[in-house]
């Protein structure tokens, strides 16, 4: 993003995009507590000015994240009570879930095992060359972008975790552990708003969903 800050902390519409995420997980019935993992230097600022202020009663624990990705859900995971049935994994940066879809891939985990929220991909999609010149067009067919929440049998998740971790395996979501287990993940339709900020652009397209959802 370039402006020296962790994305999670800028705003959309006033508002930290941590507090946007956290405002539906306070809300989600299905939702009993929230473990959030932030770097060590920003536990207390987030206690302070975003837990706190924001009167979030869910949130029972902030754990120090890790290096990776895959490392701060391994150590949310690590925070858990063991009689949890289904934890949900969220990206914070995530800010436009919804309640609905917080129900719906609790619901197909606790069936299945594991679920995602997804989009089916409507692009066309070209395979490229380190020359930088298409090799192939991708039928999109059968192909889905993975968004997050993911949910998962708080067992599969932590055996998926514990695979990785003893074979030094990343992967850029959970669900991918999970696969490698040879265990199927199910899908639950997501949102084209669903976005993830990771770029200048994506503050400007979140005021604009945001605006959309508020009726301005």
């Amino acid at each position: 993003m370039g402006r020296g800050i962790p994305k999670q902390f800028l705003t959309i519409g006033g508002l930290p995009v941590l507090v946007h995420s956290l405002r539906v997980l306070e809300a989600a019935v299905s939702v009993a507590e929230v473990i959030l993992a932030v770097s060590a230097e920003d536990r207390e600022y987030c206690l302070r000015e975003i837990v706190t202020p924001h009167g979030f009663t869910k949130v029972r624990k902030i754990v120090t994240g890790g290096e990776h990705r895959q490392d701060s859900v391994r150590h949310g995971l690590e925070g858990i009570n063991d009689d949890t049935d289904v934890v949900l994994v969220h990206d914070a940066v995530r800010p436009f879930l919804t309640e609905d879809m917080v129900e719906q891939v609790i619901a197909r985990a606790a069936q299945h095992g594991a679920a995602v929220v997804a989009i089916p991909m409507r692009d066309t999609v070209k395979q490229a060359g380190a020359d930088g010149l298409i090799e192939s067009t991708v039928d999109r067919h059968g192909l889905w972008l993975a968004q997050t929440p993911q949910a998962f049998r708080l067992a599969l998740l932590r055996e998926a975790h514990r695979k990785a971790l003893l074979e030094g395996f990343h992967a850029t979501d959970d669900a991918q552990l999970v696969e490698r287990l040879g265990h199927r993940v199910a899908l639950v339709e997501g949102s084209g708003q669903n976005i993830k900020i990771t770029r200048p652009e994506d503050l400007v397209l979140g005021e604009a969903i945001l605006a959309a959802r508020s009726g301005r």
